[in-house]
Formats: C-alpha cells, structure tokens, sequence
C-alpha cells in the first residue's frame, strides 16, 4: 500500500537560527516525533516565522528532528503548492490563517481535519484580562474575534473532521463536525507517571502528621488567576492547619507576589520557584513532594497542567471553569470551587490537611485517569482517526 503523506500546519514557535538549524519547543518536538512514529507515510509540518524567546526550547539540525520542517515567512498565505501531495492536511484552527483551507485541499485532492483548543468565550476573556490594551483596542479585539469566529465556523463545516483538545471544545463544535475526536493533552508520557512507592510515601507523610504540601505552577499572569494566589496563602495562613505552598512560574505578577509574601510573614511556608524543567525537575517534585496541585485558572482552555497533575497522582483544587469541571467529574479526582473565591478555596484546603484519607483516595483515583490518558494512548487515538481520511 502505496505511504500517504501528512501534511500538518501548527500553531509551535520556530526560529530560523540558519545553516540549517531551527530553535523549537520540545514539547512540540516530541509531539511531532511521535506523529510521524505512529503514521504509514512521510509527516512535513508547515510553521510561521517571527517566534520571539521560547521558554522551554532546544536547538535542533532541521535534517535530525525526524519529521520535514517547512517554514513560512511571518504572514505568508498558505497555497495549494503547500499541499500538494498530501493525502491528509491536518490543521490547527486556532490559528486565523489555516480558515480557508477547504478549497485549497479539494484542489490538492487531500482531506482536511482541524485541531482546536480555544473556544470563542475562552477568547473573548484572555482579550478582556488583556491589561497592555486599552478600552478601545479590547472592544477592536473583540469584534475582529468574533469575525474570526464566522469563518472558524464555517470551516469546520467544510471541513472532513475535526478533533477537540479539550472538553469545553467538543461542547461548542462538536454538533457542526462531520466527524469529531476528543483528546486530552498533555506531555506524561507512561514511563514519567507515579508509580505505588510514590503513592506509599505520600500516604506515610500525610498520615504521620505532616504538611498538606500545596503546590503550583504556571505563568503568572492574570489570564491564569495567578492575581489569587496571595490572597489566598493569606487566608489559609489563618487557619490552624500546617501547609506549605510552592509556587513554580514566572511571569508579570512574579514580583508583585514575591513582595506579598515577604510583607506577610510568609517565607516558612510559601515558597516562590524560578520555572523549572517539566520532566526532570517538576515531574520528580509534584510525585514526591506534593499532596495537592493548586489551580486558579480562570480561562475554559485545556490546560495540561490538570492532566500532568493527575498522572503524578496528584489531585487538583481548582475553579469551575468549564474545562476542570468536566475533567474533574470525569476522573472523579480533586475538587472545584467558584471562580475567584479565595476564601473558599482557602477553607476547602483547610478541611483536606484535616482528612488526609480523602487526600489520598483522591490521589490514587488521579493516577488512574491520568494513565488512562497518557501521552502515547492520546496520540494513538488521534492518529487513529487521522489515518481513516487517508483510506
């Protein structure tokens, strides 16, 4: 049978660093290695130009990745000579230029499926918590994204098939889509999930007495609802319960955080981490030091945060948005609180240091879904569904 080239247009940053050699982001990298294992045929990825810093990338020989890299210039439409050969073209709808893919793969005689991760809400409020743009420039910003939400429409519509990164995805489009995929995202591979030893001595700590040991990471920035995390360390400093809270990210809050918690006394048990690397350094930390992950993240987007935190068999605390409440009701694991309330959250933290069963019943449940979703069981299924359109 006769191999069927992929052709796949992301959203990943690149810099063209010359001779050859291309800076990427090794999540994306891996992601792709995996693509092209899992596919009968030759996989090339169309990526834009223009990437500034990428915080957790690598310098690559564009020959080595494994995979054909193909770069536009910043701007640069896509064409049918782009396409061509393709059998299947799978695209990344949250990007405006990948819109008007139909005609062009009808011409090339390959069918299309989009990937999509953002919701329009989702969109509207990373516009609204946007503090660099004023009242008018949001107001521009909304109504060239709810433009951009016509055509997003209408091209899945045309589209062959469509796979949903996230739950809140599915729930908007999925009645618009021919053909539709749910995966969840995230980079826990099967060899990086807790393992029983990790459990037993997070049972042994939490049952001997210890610290809930609390722990987050991300950007802190307001579109994650890092703006919470001070007032809420107050809160639960006020009740009688021994915690520690480390803090891993950085971003526009970081000082601003770092001074609260030295004007507040609470240096012995909130902790604030530079970023650290995913697999070597967090992975080890959230299955071995951590009894519960912290997430105020406001926004419906599929964080990987939840699913990464689970496969740690780590249960999650996070707010209501769309995304952890379907998750959470799905692996049964963690617990969810209204969005911005602090006080809340404060107080169910307070009620998990007293019953550390809960904790840990929790935490086993958390490892179960976590490795039913797994890195290679997620990509598996999107390929899966990938290959059908190429029959």
């Amino acid at each position: 049978m006769k191999p069927s080239p992929l052709v796949m247009i992301a959203s990943a940053p690149v810099r063209d660093l010359g001779g050859g050699r291309l800076h990427l982001d090794v999540k994306f990298v891996e992601g792709m290695r995996l693509h092209q294992a899992l596919w009968d045929g030759p996989v090339e990825v169309l990526l834009w130009k223009g990437a500034g810093a990428i915080p957790f990338g690598a310098e690559y020989e564009a020959c080595d990745v494994g995979f054909t890299v193909k770069l536009l210039e910043i701007g640069e439409p896509i064409t049918r000579q782009h396409l061509a050969g393709a059998a299947v073209v799978a695209a990344s709808a949250d990007l405006a230029e990948t819109l008007d893919l139909a005609p062009l793969c009808r011409v090339a005689g390959a069918r299309l499926v989009y990937t999509i991760e953002y919701t329009l809400g989702t969109r509207l409020r990373i516009v609204a918590l946007d503090r660099s743009r004023s009242l008018l420039r949001k107001a521009r910003s909304m109504l060239w994204t709810l433009k951009q939400e016509r055509r997003r429409r209408a091209a899945f519509r045309a589209a062959d098939g469509v796979q949903f990164n996230g739950y809140p995805a599915e729930a908007a489009y999925r009645a618009i889509s021919r053909d539709s995929l749910l995966f969840l995202d995230g980079r826990m591979r099967d060899d990086m999930m807790a393992t029983p030893d990790d459990l037993q001595a997070r049972i042994i700590h939490l049952t001997t007495g210890g610290a809930l040991r609390i722990v987050h990471s991300g950007r802190l920035i307001d579109m994650k609802g890092a703006q919470d995390l001070l007032p809420l360390a107050k809160a639960l400093a006020q009740s009688d319960v021994p915690f520690t809270l480390d803090i891993f990210g950085s971003g526009d809050l970081q000082a601003e955080i770092a001074a609260g918690i030295a004007a507040a006394g609470l240096q012995d048990r909130v902790r604030l981490h530079e970023p650290v690397d995913f697999e070597t350094v967090l992975v080890p930390y959230l299955k071995r030091q951590a009894d519960v992950f912290l997430s105020c993240h406001r926004q419906a987007d599929p964080s990987c945060s939840y699913l990464e935190s689970l496969g740690c068999g780590v249960p999650v605390i996070g707010y209501d948005n769309q995304m952890w409440q379907a998750m959470q009701a799905a692996s049964g694991a963690g617990w969810v609180v209204p969005m911005g309330q602090t006080a809340i959250m404060a107080a169910k933290l307070a009620d998990l240091a007293r019953d550390p069963a809960l904790v840990i019943d929790h935490a086993a449940r958390a490892l179960a879904f976590g490795r039913a979703h797994g890195f290679e069981a997620e990509f598996r299924l999107r390929m899966a569904h990938l290959a059908r359109f190429a029959k």
